[in-house]
């Protein structure tokens, strides 16, 4: 899980750099970079091009980082961040997706351990202890 760093300086209101992003995160600027890319978190560009993320960002990229954890993937976790950070747009379908993937995480669970039955059987078979 990862921890938000609370010492990190920066004034409410202010826009963050990638870095301030990061080490207020604990996530590393290229998963930042990565974010964006699959559209996750959004950024404003200075004129010189440099990234500033609004405070939200941090929020949102725990929430990015639990919902990885948790086994989604960034093009399943895309649609479902709006549903989880407004209660406004909080609809049955991210219940639905979410209970989606858990039962397949629950068929996964138990291929799994079918796939450990078979190969105790196959050791027991075969160890001639």
């Amino acid at each position: 899980m990862v921890e938000v760093d609370t010492d990190v300086k920066f004034k409410s209101g202010e826009l963050l750099t990638i870095g301030q992003l990061a080490e207020a995160t604990g996530v590393s600027t290229r998963s930042i970079r990565y974010y964006e890319d699959q559209g996750l978190v959004v950024s404003q560009r200075t004129p010189s091009g440099h990234r500033r993320f609004a405070e939200e960002c941090i929020e949102r990229i725990v929430l990015i980082q639990h919902l990885f954890a948790a086994g989604l993937t960034s093009a399943t976790i895309e649609p479902l961040l709006p549903c989880m950070l407004d209660e406004s747009q909080r609809t049955e379908f991210l219940i639905d997706e979410l209970r989606r993937h858990r039962e397949r995480l629950d068929r996964e669970i138990r291929r799994q351990q079918e796939t450990v039955r078979i190969l105790d059987e196959v050791i027991t078979e075969y160890d001639g202890t």
